[in-house]
């Protein structure tokens, strides 16, 4: 360390923390694991579950990958009777599909708006944080608990220290896909990582995502004592690319074409999951049923290419805007869109069926 002698007390409240309305203290993710622990079955689904996704992305199993289930988390009841809905539905098409629910607790805004479940889980503007994180790992428990697989996108670069031991698969969205810190975080996670093509709809950044989360890093992160520290990272090899459209849909066989030139051309493995929801369906929730049911053709068709889809759906169709002094009709989405549940049932059978097809063609 450089000798420096003490000037005495500075005053730097003129150029620091100016912007600063207040800091208040942050619970530690080691303490918040004391109070909700993973059980020894809800560590065992995770391990399991993660392990039977990495075998899909490297073409050890033929099933599909289904991530499906609300836009955002706002509610822990309704969560969870989504979730005991979804359990059943996965349970008798486990042979064809492998069913991750949707549970999304960060939201990324274009400008302003409601930022998640951890970050508000009140939808106040509260901002109750750390009851957030407490809220948002009991639910991931329960879920667990019911033998159901998580997914979440990865938003914050800390809260996945509260909760990623319990995601068996992971998303980085389009607004980050190009970040470099996001893709170091990537490398690290436990976890498969799909990140999406940009907001543009172009896929390189996506592929280029994948080859700099595969390789090592070194970054400074959150320990779960809640101590700075520099973290190195071995390089995660289980990501992959998910079409979520752009300036136009890329859903069709011509954009899976597309996308897996471009994955070979980097040297990557030629393989997409493909979002219904987003550009995709030109932000019209329904349109993803429309869009399921064009991949499911291509499945038909033997393309062992699309290993996965994403599908937004809810207990009740539509959404709803957050108005103060205004109660929320239950099992309605508070952000995107979403199909209804009983909507949501034909297009995970009609993936199913693709499959049966799919695998037959190659017997």
């Amino acid at each position: 360390m450089p000798e420096f002698e003490a000037p005495g007390t500075l005053d730097s409240t003129r150029i620091d923390d100016v912007r600063i309305g207040a800091v208040r203290p942050l619970i530690t993710p080691a303490l918040l694991q004391e109070w909700l622990p993973a059980p020894p079955a809800a560590s065992d689904l995770v391990e399991a579950s993660r392990a039977a996704l990495a075998r899909v992305l490297h073409g050890q199993d033929d099933r599909l990958i289904v991530v499906v289930g609300p836009c955002s988390i706002h509610d822990h009841d309704e969560a969870l009777d989504y979730a005991r809905r979804l359990q059943a539905e996965a349970a008798a098409l486990a042979g064809e599909l492998i069913v991750v629910m949707r549970v999304y607790f960060e939201k990324p805004r274009t400008t302003v708006g409601w930022k998640g479940y951890i970050n508000d889980p009140h939808l106040d503007g509260s901002y109750a944080i750390n009851e957030g994180l407490r809220l948002a790992r009991r639910l991931l428990l329960d879920v667990l608990a019911l033998g159901l697989p998580v997914g979440t996108e990865f938003l914050d670069l800390l809260s996945p220290q509260f909760i990623s031991d319990l995601v068996s698969w992971g998303a980085i969205g389009a607004r980050t896909t190009e970040s470099p810190s996001h893709r170091q975080l990537a490398s690290g996670l436990s976890c498969p990582v799909g990140f999406k093509n940009g907001t543009d709809g172009g896929v390189k950044v996506a592929a280029d995502a994948i080859v700099a989360a595969e390789a090592p890093h070194a970054f400074l992160g959150l320990t779960k004592m809640g101590q700075a520290a520099v973290f190195e990272t071995r390089g995660n090899p289980d990501c992959h690319v998910i079409l979520r459209g752009g300036k136009q849909p890329n859903y069709s066989k011509a954009d899976v074409d597309a996308a897996c030139a471009l994955l070979k051309a980097a040297r990557l493995r030629e393989q997409v999951m493909i979002d219904c929801s987003h550009a995709n369906s030109s932000k019209q929730h329904q349109r993803q049923i429309e869009v399921a049911r064009d991949i499911a053709a291509q499945l038909a068709a033997g393309d062992a290419r699309i290993v996965g889809v994403m599908i937004e759906s809810n207990l009740q169709e539509g959404r709803q805007d957050l108005v103060a002094g205004q109660p929320l009709k239950p099992g309605v989405s508070v952000t995107d869109a979403c199909i209804g549940f009983e909507q949501t049932v034909p297009v995970l059978h009609a993936l199913a069926d693709a499959v049966r097809s799919r695998r037959a063609r190659t017997r």
